[in-house]
């Protein structure tokens, strides 16, 4: 019996370590390798940066391109020669601008930031410092990028619907809030964000060079201070004056070889947006407002932003005509450089961070001369496009006051339309010249100020939508102030 029963418990254990194995097999044989469980942050982050990029510089979907049928006409780097009631010159957009905008940002680039965050943090999967540190600057731009587009949007619970307790009607916060917390986000990014730190794939935009993001996380944690600074001037003081005291800790752009793009290639699928809308459509000219101004000043930039007309000449479209009046004006297209299919798509360049340092010193926000950062930003602004500025430019402008040095970032982020359309709502500069009496704008003639939410959140999160007006101040449309508005 006692034979018995040791061969019994042994065959039982044999029969529980069978099933095990058989179980753990079981488990293998039907894990598709190609639909694994979880994804590996090297494979959502491309997607990730991808989107926010496409969205912010020039998305290739007609009535869903902020920056090139909206902002850029808004602010009057482009103007339209046709279609102009329906695709922004006028100051009026489709609706589907409003929702292809949030729904790819939210629904595609944040959604997947997330899951790097999570997958890439303290105690998960693929812990890796440098993945999340990545995500997190990305999360910041993008969460900030929403707050200027629309106002107050879903933050502290968005992406919440897969979480324990999950979150499926998120609450709207303020623009005050979101930078707030993008700022802290910012700060822990470049804090997490190791030179020597483990590897990352999957990398577009930096292939892997840790210390560019480390750069990029603490210029844009200065453009964000800095644009909230009349409303926060302390706070904003100070992280401006934390991170230029500190710049092994805190490093930042310091010439034209530091810059945040994406890089294009000429293969479908991978092409500048840019190049896909230009070189298939003739339906934009430079603006008679850039024009008028590079010609005033005798700048070489012109040959950059525009194509001269057969006769050597530049010319602008004004904004806001008729199809049919528009149509009597030869005017100059986008320059070449514009139209290559492997031109860079920019967020952020070293012109921009040191014409916001000069902002800041002729506030008397940070310390330094305001001149010597302008000066930087417009030779830097000549030498991003291969030019030299000229030795008396700078004299030409005459006294550089806030108008002057917002005209020339004006000037110098041509291209990145919605980042000039921001810099405008926020101080008035440019000042934008009369109309062209043939002109025809809607909106009640006001240069849009923010976009609308998209019909979605009036369907599907209509009492956090209503909380989320209330915060805005004003109505849900395009000429409601933000926050930070002048």
């Amino acid at each position: 019996m006692k034979r018995f029963k040791l061969v019994s418990h042994t065959l039982l254990l044999g029969l529980f370590l069978l099933a095990g194995s058989c179980t753990e097999e079981f488990a293998e044989i039907n894990t598709d390798p190609n639909n694994p469980v979880t994804i590996s942050p090297s494979l959502l982050l491309p997607n990730a940066i991808q989107v926010s990029v496409d969205r912010y510089w020039g998305h290739s979907t007609r009535f869903q391109r902020l920056n090139i049928d909206a902002a850029m006409c808004w602010i009057q780097h482009l103007a339209r020669n046709i279609y102009i009631n329906s695709e922004g010159d006028t100051y009026e957009i489709p609706i589907t601008v409003s929702i292809g905008t949030w729904e790819n940002l939210y629904n595609s680039s944040l959604v997947n930031l997330e899951q790097v965050i999570e997958l890439a943090g303290p105690g998960g999967q693929y812990e890796n410092v440098n993945y999340e540190g990545i995500a997190m600057v990305m999360r910041a731009f993008t969460f900030s990028y929403l707050a200027d587009a629309f106002g107050p949007i879903p933050y502290s619970e968005a992406l919440k619907g897969a979480a324990e307790e999950p979150i499926n009607s998120p609450k709207y916060d303020s623009v005050e809030d979101v930078y707030a917390g993008a700022l802290e986000e910012l700060k822990l990014a470049n804090e997490k964000l190791s030179v020597n730190g483990p590897r990352v794939d999957g990398d577009i935009m930096f292939n892997g060079d840790v210390l560019r993001w480390k750069k990029f996380a603490n210029s844009l944690r200065i453009k964000i201070a800095n644009r909230q600074a009349a409303k926060k001037p302390a706070e904003s003081r100070a992280i401006m004056q934390e991170i230029l005291s500190s710049p092994a800790t805190y490093p930042i752009f310091t010439g034209n070889d530091d810059y945040a793009e994406l890089d294009h290639a000429n293969v479908i699928g991978s092409r500048n947006k840019m190049f896909d809308v230009f070189s298939t459509r003739s339906d934009w000219n430079i603006s008679k407002t850039l024009v008028d101004k590079l010609l005033e000043l005798d700048d070489d930039r012109i040959s950059v932003y525009a194509l001269p007309l057969s006769d050597g000449t530049f010319v602008g479209l004004p904004n806001g005509l008729t199809d049919v009046a528009a149509s009597t004006i030869s005017a100059s297209t986008i320059g070449q450089k514009f139209l290559e299919p492997d031109a860079p798509s920019i967020l952020m360049t070293y012109s921009e961070l040191m014409f916001i340092l000069a902002e800041a010193a002729l506030d008397g926000d940070i310390s330094g001369d305001y001149m010597d950062y302008f000066e930087k930003a417009v030779s830097g602004s000549f030498e991003q496009h291969g030019l030299a500025m000229p030795a008396d430019y700078i004299s030409r402008l005459g006294t550089v006051d806030k108008e002057t040095l917002m005209t020339q970032k004006w000037i110098a982020l041509f291209g990145q339309g919605i980042e000039a359309w921001t810099e405008y709502r926020r101080t008035g500069f440019p000042q934008m010249p009369t109309p062209d009496p043939r002109a025809i704008f809607v909106n009640e003639g006001v240069l849009p100020t923010r976009i609308e939410y998209p019909p979605s959140e009036y369907s599907l999160n209509m009492s956090n939508l209503e909380q989320g007006i209330q915060l805005l101040g004003g109505a849900d449309n395009m000429r409601s102030k933000l926050w930070w508005a002048e």
